[in-house]
């Protein structure tokens, strides 16, 4: 019993001691949140930061009529009529009346050809080419010229100088040249020039003037040639040679050329 009283007594002054001293309990429980020296350091920082950028901002704000007066000087200046007359644009005075006209490039000079004519073509276009593809940039531009012409269905004289020698003999006096470039093309009797000339006019709309009057082609292809312009020669049947009864003996046939061919009678205009 005694030592059960005792230990009573022991815990009723171990409680008494506690509740007698509330003040150690609770600085103990403040010293555990209690901030470190090393937060108390950037705590320190970051308010001498917002001082200085505080005193910043002291330093260059404007108020009052400072702000106002600052304001105004730049309305001012603005406002002048020096200012204005540097920044304004006049566009230049049209009349209303005037209508906007089109002008399209100069057409080619084309006097140089004037003195070279064919004669008989006078309501036909003339092409002289070459359908041979010995030389690139030559066959292409008699091709690109003869597209031009088909597809304006003009009536055209298609002269191909590897189909018939005649008619590079006949070139060669037309110009008293040796050596002509190909193609060369001819309008109403008179000389064009080449494919770069031909395909300037198209550009501008001057070839479609030029052609204007001629009488057009079908659009059907030749029954005979088909539209290739030459046939093998009906007379000797392309062997150029024919017999002669009364001499008994063989002569050269007088209707094809050297290749034993003959323009066609029904789209070309004139034959051998």
């Amino acid at each position: 019993m005694g030592d059960c009283k005792n230990q009573g007594n022991a815990g009723n002054k171990t409680h008494l001691s506690i509740k007698t001293k509330p003040t150690s309990v609770f600085n103990r429980s403040m010293t555990a949140y209690a901030p470190s020296a090393a937060a108390q350091a950037l705590a320190a920082v970051a308010v001498a930061r917002e001082e200085k950028t505080s005193s910043y901002n002291r330093n260059g704000s404007m108020k009052g009529n400072a702000y106002k007066g600052n304001v105004k000087k730049l309305c001012s200046v603005f406002d002048s009529p020096k200012h204005q007359q540097s920044i304004s644009f006049d566009p230049p005075h049209l009349p209303s009346h005037t209508p906007w006209v089109f002008t399209p490039p100069d057409s080619p000079d084309l006097s140089e050809f004037s003195s070279v004519r064919l004669p008989g073509t006078e309501d036909s276009v003339v092409i002289y080419f070459t359908s041979l593809r010995g030389i690139r940039r030559t066959f292409h531009d008699c091709q690109s010229v003869r597209m031009v012409f088909r597809g304006l269905r003009v009536n055209v004289d298609e002269r191909d100088l590897s189909m018939d020698v005649a008619y590079k003999k006949e070139l060669q006096e037309l110009f008293g040249e040796k050596n002509v470039s190909l193609p060369q093309v001819f309008i109403k009797g008179n000389h064009i020039g080449g494919a770069e000339l031909v395909l300037n006019l198209l550009e501008v709309g001057e070839l479609v003037r030029m052609i204007k009057g001629l009488p057009l082609r079908s659009l059907k292809p030749c029954d005979v040639c088909d539209d290739v312009k030459f046939i093998a020669c009906v007379n000797c049947g392309g062997s150029r040679k024919v017999f002669d009864d009364d001499k008994d003996q063989i002569n050269r046939c007088p209707v094809c050329n050297e290749n034993g061919l003959m323009r066609c009678p029904i789209c070309c205009s004139s034959s051998f």
